[in-house]
């Protein structure tokens, strides 16, 4: 019963839940004042996410006449309920190990694709044609972005594997231990290929640019999320939020885990997520346009697929 109650609370409060959401707001709220002073604009107040949020938690949410009233209200809940469970499996170093019951990589990497899925179910529930071209992006991008990333997860778990002596680890709390004992990735010239593969694999996957092409404003008016109002379309906010801790925390367990115990330890994880989403998105998405889909779906069989492809070679050569 105790382990029930602990991995219950792992889920919906620490770390994932609660803190990640609030941590995943934070975030994004830099991200918004980093990129309008960028700009030279005075950009919003950091807390402007949370204000987003209360301010459609009031508002109705509209379900139109021609969309399919039961997957478009469950869409985005469903979507959240996934990015939470997937929040809880990303270990903090000296705080917190999640539990083998929760799941691995391989685990983890699924999850990922899950609010891509999501946004998709939305964007063909709603009846917009809008949210059809956005469903045919979403799916086109994601096709082209999961290949890379996955070899450079890959990468890693076969170094970890071979550095304990068995083929791949799958396991988060066992790569974040191999570096705690060898060093961190980062500081490895030879696992630069798989960190620059995973560094394209960021924006794309948090949907902003130059890869905000399913829900680009000037060209499909937020594509799928075009009908969503109110607390549904708050649901994914709140999705967005939890997913870019997700990301930028599987980041940090795969190339610079290392930290102090205790809530140091806590901290240094909250600023590694703050400092790797303003240099790994929000400075991206400021000096860059949008690309057209042809654009990103070749860009991504083409450098990112080409660096995970070196970095799995490599390791296999070296090990």
């Amino acid at each position: 019963m105790s382990e029930n109650l602990s991995l219950l609370f792992a889920v919906l409060v620490f770390p994932g839940g609660l803190f990640a959401l609030i941590l995943g707001l934070l975030i994004k709220g830099i991200d918004r004042r980093v990129a309008a002073r960028l700009q030279r604009r005075v950009g919003p107040p950091l807390l402007q996410p949370f204000f987003d949020l209360i301010k459609l938690s009031r508002k109705e949410t509209l379900i139109p006449v021609q969309a399919s009233a039961v997957v478009f209200r469950w869409a985005p809940l469903v979507g959240l309920s996934f990015m939470v469970l997937a929040a809880a499996m990303i270990p903090i170093v000296g705080v917190y190990a999640p539990s083998p019951a929760l799941g691995d990589l391989l685990v983890l990497f699924y999850l990922l694709a899950v609010p891509a899925v999501v946004l998709m179910l939305a964007g063909s529930a709603s009846g917009s044609p809008f949210g059809a071209i956005g469903f045919s992006r979403e799916m086109a991008i994601m096709l082209a972005y999961e290949g890379p990333v996955l070899l450079a997860l890959l990468s890693v778990a076969i170094r970890v594997g071979l550095g304990e002596g068995h083929l791949i680890s799958l396991s988060l709390n066992e790569i974040v231990q191999y570096q705690q004992t060898h060093g961190p990735f980062l500081l490895d010239p030879w696992m630069w290929p798989a960190l620059l593969a995973f560094l394209c694999f960021f924006p794309a996957n948090l949907g902003v640019l130059p890869f905000d092409i399913p829900e680009a404003e000037t060209e499909v008016l937020e594509g799928p999320l075009l009908e969503y109002s109110g607390p549904s379309l708050g649901l994914f906010k709140m999705m967005s939020a939890v997913k870019c801790v997700v990301v930028l925390g599987l980041g940090i367990t795969l190339f610079l885990p290392n930290g102090p115990a205790g809530l140091a330890g806590l901290v240094l994880f909250a600023v590694k997520c703050a400092v790797l989403a303003v240099f790994g998105v929000t400075v991206v998405r400021t000096a860059m346009g949008r690309m057209r889909i042809d654009q990103a779906f070749y860009f991504f069989l083409k450098w990112p697929a080409a660096l995970g492809i070196a970095s799995l070679v490599i390791v296999l050569v070296r090990s």
